[in-house]
């Protein structure tokens, strides 16, 4: 799967040797369905279709051809989204789905699209969210009028329905939820970015290092847990980039073991080349350098890490190199409520500072079960 899971021109004799021990076909095609990378393994396998089984090459087929309906559909359906909100002082920036894979792969169907996320600001929220209503759209979680404010200081995107389907539609106006303590400069971001054009429609886009940095704390957030995310900084790694940028907002964000471990990750299973600028750092990062070992074991293993347990938060603790940031991360963990805290419990606008001591008796009662 490693082998054929990237866009850049394969190795096709070293599949085919690969090949010669039969692997378990069901095994792999579930696995890469749960990577995310489907598509890729039906692109590089039509190179040696001779060697791959009619019944394994026509389920990919099946899964390629449903991604290409469901891309064409996100794609359809953001554009008509950026028509309906792009406005004087409004900024609206796609990135992911299907316009990551256009920009970077070259096809908006190369990579599977499971929905649009959409990049903010925060001042913009209510207005955008009432405008995506008015296409169809209603946010997944109700969150009580007078808890709206709050929520926005404290969290980070609202995830929409449609008659389509569900989380069709991320609006977000940061990058993490505020616990994660990585305050990345959203304004900068937004006014860095790029015009491209997909399915020739021009659009604003993250640039090439914003995105290389975003993508990697989406991954760690997730314990770069799919494949897919891999692949995708190591499209992006094809790029000229400003390393100097790069590393000096990294450091700046306190996310440089992030960055390495995710740099690291991309070689080792990926084979992508690690540039020459942030190879020295690299290889004198033990901590990072252990910290991928043990991440590609998990990955192989197919260890998954729920998000709410305390093993998981002390995993995000220790992936930060600075003191400052973990001890930023676990009094904000503790104590910026969320909306399981006010579906929990609905308090009077006056009592919303007792959602503080609702959020830690939740917190509480989850590491008791663990």
């Amino acid at each position: 799967m490693l082998a054929a899971s990237s866009s850049v021109p394969s190795d096709s004799e070293r599949i085919r040797r690969l090949l010669d021990k039969p692997p378990d076909w069901n095994g792999l095609l579930r696995l890469a369905d749960r990577h995310g990378v489907s598509s890729l393994l039906y692109q590089n396998f039509l190179k040696i279709e001779d060697a791959i089984p009619a019944s394994a090459l026509a389920w990919l087929r099946q899964g390629y051809e449903r991604n290409v309906h469901k891309s064409l559909f996100l794609t359809r359906e953001l554009v008509r989204i950026l028509d309906h909100v792009e406005g004087p002082g409004i900024t609206v920036v796609p990135y992911k789905g299907v316009v990551l894979s256009e920009i970077y792969y070259g096809d908006i169907a190369m990579r599977q699209s499971g929905d649009m996320d959409l990049l903010v600001r925060v001042q913009d929220v209510a207005r955008l969210k009432s405008a995506i209503h008015a296409l169809g759209y209603t946010p997944r979680v109700g969150i009580p009028e007078n808890a709206e404010a709050a929520y926005i200081a404290s969290g980070y995107e609202y995830t929409f329905d449609s008659p389509a389907g569900k989380n069709l539609l991320e609006l977000q106006w940061a990058l993490q939820p505020r616990f994660y303590a990585v305050d990345f400069d959203m304004e900068g971001l937004l006014e860095r970015a790029v015009e491209v054009a997909v399915a020739g429609r021009r659009m604003k886009t993250p640039s090439p290092e914003d995105l290389l940095l975003v993508l990697s704390i989406h991954a760690a957030k997730h314990v770069w847990g799919r494949l897919i995310w891999l692949c995708d900084i190591a499209q992006i790694l094809q790029r000229e980039l400003d390393w100097g940028w790069i590393r000096g907002k990294a450091k700046e964000l306190g996310i440089e073991r992030i960055l390495h471990v995710t740099l690291i990750l991309v070689n080792r299973l990926l084979g992508a080349k690690i540039p020459g600028k942030v190879e020295n750092a690299i290889q004198v990062d033990l901590v990072a350098r252990d910290f991928a070992e043990q991440i590609a074991i998990s990955i192989a293993a197919g260890v998954e890490y729920e998000e709410q347990k305390a093993a998981y938060f002390r995993l995000m603790m220790r992936l930060r190199e600075r003191r400052w940031d973990r001890t930023r991360f676990l009094t904000r963990l503790a104590f910026t409520p969320g909306p399981g805290e006010w579906e929990a419990v609905r308090l009077p606008r006056v009592f919303f500072p007792l959602y503080r001591v609702v959020r830690l008796a939740r917190l509480a009662g989850r590491f008791v079960r663990k």
